[in-house]
Order: C-alpha cells, then sequence, then structure tokens
C-alpha cells in the first residue's frame, strides 16, 4: 500500500501530481500549520514579460494565519482575485495548442466561491488528476483521521491509519524525517526524484517550476508522458 501525505497546494506543479500517480492512498495534510510563503495559496505561469504568481488573498483580520491549520484558512473576497487569476490565464495560454480543449475545466475553477482555501486547492487537485489522467488513487484528508503526535511519529500514526506500509515523500524530507522509527516500523520509504523532460513552452526561456496549467494546455492528453513516462 503506497501512500503520499503531502500538503494541499494552490493549481501545483507536476512533481505534485506525478506523486499522486504513483500513490495508492494520497493523503491531503490539511491539519498541519499553514505556511503563508509556500504553494498553500500561490503558484506561478509562464506570460509574455516573464514568470507570474497567482496568489489567492486569504483573510488575516480576525483570523491569525500564522499557527492556524490549512483547514481554517479562510479566502478573502474583499477583491476580485479569481477574475484577474483567471484573466491572466486566458491572456497567458490562449494561443496554446490545447487552451480550448481545458478552457471550460479551468474556468470553473474560478466560478467557484468556496470560504476555506483547501477546499478550493483540494477539490481542484483532485479534478486535474483525473484529467491527466489519474485513476484509482484514493483521497482522504488528515483532518479526518485523527492521528496523534509530532513529525515523524505523527506521519507514521497517519500511514497506520490508512494500512500503508510504504511512504513516498519528496527529497527535501530527508532532513527530517526519523528513518530510525520508520526502520522500527517496517516501513519502507521511497524518495522521488524530480528529473522531467522539458517541453515547449508558449513563452520561453523554458521554465519548470510553474503550474501544471502550462503543461496541460501545451500538451493535452499527452501531458502525462512528460510527468511519469510512457508511450
Amino acid at each position: 500500500m503506497k501512500c503520499v501525505i503531502l500538503q494541499p497546494s494552490y493549481i501545483p506543479w507536476r512533481g505534485y501530481f506525478h506523486q499522486i500517480q504513483k500513490a495508492d492512498v494520497f493523503v491531503f495534510y490539511d491539519d498541519v500549520q499553514y505556511d503563508d510563503r509556500g504553494w498553500r495559496n500561490r503558484n506561478r505561469i509562464k506570460t509574455e514579460s516573464g514568470v507570474r504568481w497567482l496568489t489567492v488573498p486569504v483573510r488575516s483580520r480576525g483570523n491569525q494565519v500564522a499557527g492556524t491549520p490549512i483547514k481554517d484558512i479562510r479566502i478573502s473576497w474583499d477583491r476580485p482575485w479569481a477574475e484577474k487569476h483567471w484573466t491572466s490565464i486566458r491572456h497567458s495560454y490562449g494561443k496554446a495548442p490545447f487552451f480550448k480543449r481545458y478552457a471550460p475545466l479551468v474556468e470553473s475553477f474560478y466560478q467557484r466561491h468556496d470560504q476555506r482555501l483547501a477546499d478550493l486547492t483540494i477539490d481542484t487537485s483532485m479534478t486535474l488528476a483525473e484529467h491527466l489522467g489519474i485513476r484509482g488513487t484514493r483521497f482522504l484528508r488528515s483532518s479526518s483521521l485523527a492521528a496523534t503526535g509530532t513529525k515523524t511519529d505523527r506521519l507514521l500514526s497517519l500511514l497506520r491509519a490508512v494500512g500503508s506500509d510504504h511512504y513516498i515523500s519528496g527529497p527535501s524530507a530527508r532532513d527530517y524525517i526519523d528513518q530510525s522509527k520508520l526502520d522500527a516500523a517496517r516501513v519502507t520509504v521511497e524518495y522521488m526524484e524530480y528529473d522531467y523532460p522539458e517541453y515547449e513552452q508558449l513563452h520561453p526561456p523554458y521554465e519548470a517550476q510553474v503550474s501544471i496549467l502550462d503543461l496541460l494546455f501545451m500538451k493535452g492528453p499527452d501531458s502525462g508522458r512528460y510527468i511519469w513516462g510512457g508511450a
């Protein structure tokens, strides 16, 4: 039973979906502290003038962001960010080969009015995974699993809750996972290697660290070949 435990992110890059594709069970780690400098509420697209950040504004008044679990972070609707994001995407990718194919899907993301950030990011990530051809992965939220402990102990608690004995992780986790505890629990670990081929982008030069939307609009149904390979 292969398991990935990863914080929900906004229109993530292809490495995120590679982990979904490899997992039997994918757990959105939504009950850990929100990181306002990470990828929880923002990502990047390619434009004519270079890379551009798209950021979902979150409420801070009456809701101290620091220390708040991701699942409790609320979106701020004080300004028309969704309309601006969709306009930026449309202007940047309107001439991409598969834009017309996926435009209705992506536009529907910006017609939502979620109050909680995690509801937006989790639901849209699951939908994008389906359109990338990922089948059979079971999705859960960590907040539904009542895990205990901290750091590696909490990780093991989540793995036990889903019945997994094989954990798939990003490479940076090597620095903080206690391997001895995993060995004692007879859990094997697989670290991702993000070595992906380049593909033609609408606005050169090539940039790897962008949202999955860039690949999807450029390569369409063939996108998986540029993530997990295959014919």
